[in-house]
């Protein structure tokens, strides 16, 4: 008995010292004090612990980060710190689970300098050496994680022993098949157009992205790669369903390459109720593997990520999505002025934002 009480003493004692990693993450946001309205980062380090906790939901710590970023700013420090938030280890009570749930939201984090940054996970998982040193990894060098879920850039990377969570708290269980593993995040527009397709999930429904031509064809001549935009996206009045470039925009110098960057405010996209109006990129080729969202800044970001990954935008382009991007974000708005908005600071006023 006694042997056994020792036993059983020193498994919680473990438990408890692994309990209390939060903290140090907690602490890392605490020292951001300099940053956002005074008191903010105390708020957001008192929120760290809930989030790490194991019976919270997957998808609450990458929310909190991208407030921590909303909030503080894109200070280096603080980026840091909001990538240590991500790539922490939920607290994981071996009693009741065997293995750990990870967020299968696709849009979160919303925030680009923390996608592709996957967390630790219990060294007492099946498979938890390469997790962790893939997690390790991706704190110096993300993974690709356009259009996926941080379950799903693990997956690809080797390690899918988890169970998927997302925000709603739903759960299943990882796909079958076998993983690929990603190509590393590209860090110019050339190093997408030779990349490998990130993964077998995508890969049916997603054209890989070199296959994607600069020249602007006729909308029948590319019609199985892009869906031609509708006539009726581009403030120019484009017809015909031709690709776009950036005659359409009132903007001089604004190129958006393949794409048009506008957005939409819909109701029941995704399945959703018809009442309930969510954020969506208008242009197929920036739209492909991102789902709606709440959040218009989740759609910004990704229209801003897509000149560069696929849309061959020039400098002046880029630098003006960058720039509205923080505009959408500085309104703080989720309804359709922000649409309207966001495709009035592009060049794109008139836009029909629920077609």
């Amino acid at each position: 008995m006694y042997s056994k009480l020792t036993f059983v003493a020193m498994l919680l004692a473990s438990v408890e010292a692994r309990f209390g990693q939060e903290q140090s993450v907690a602490n890392l946001i605490q020292g951001l004090s300099a940053f956002g309205n005074p008191g903010a980062a105390g708020t957001l380090s008192g929120a760290t612990p809930g989030v790490l906790l194991a019976g919270a939901n997957a998808c609450a710590k990458l929310s909190l980060a991208d407030k921590i970023v909303s909030e503080l700013g894109n200070d280096p420090k603080v980026l840091a710190a909001a990538a240590a938030l991500v790539g922490a280890e939920k607290n994981f009570n071996p009693f009741v689970v065997s293995i750990p749930s990870i967020c299968s939201d696709a849009n979160l984090p919303a925030t680009a300098a923390l996608r592709g940054i996957v967390p630790l996970v219990d060294p007492a998982v099946t498979g938890a050496n390469t997790e962790n040193a893939n997690a390790a990894s991706s704190l110096k060098t993300p993974f690709n994680a356009n259009g996926l879920s941080v379950a799903d850039v693990m997956k690809a990377n080797g390690f899918s022993n988890f169970t998927l969570q997302g925000s709603d708290g739903s759960t299943a269980a990882p796909a079958a098949g076998g993983a690929v593993v990603a190509a590393p995040a590209a860090t110019s527009a050339a190093a997408v157009t030779t990349a490998a397709p990130v993964a077998t999930k995508v890969a049916a429904s997603c054209a890989p992205v070199q296959t994607i031509t600069t020249t602007v064809t006729p909308a029948a001549s590319v019609a199985t790669q892009v869906a031609a935009p509708a006539a009726t996206e581009a403030a120019g009045g484009a017809t015909g369903g031709a690709a776009n470039n950036s005659q359409d925009s009132s903007i001089a110098g604004l190129d958006f390459g393949l794409c048009v960057p506008t957005i939409k405010f819909v109701g029941g996209l995704g399945n959703r109720p018809a009442t309930e109006f969510t954020f969506q990129a208008i242009d197929a080729l920036v739209a492909k593997g991102q789902q709606e969202a709440l959040n218009p800044n989740i759609i910004t970001n990704r229209i801003c990520d897509q000149l560069t990954n696929v849309c061959e935008a020039n400098a002046a382009a880029k630098t003006a999505c960058l720039d509205a991007k923080a505009k959408i974000l500085a309104l703080g708005t989720r309804n359709a002025d922000t649409a309207n908005t966001w495709n009035t600071l592009l060049g794109f006023a008139g836009t029909d934002i629920n077609p």
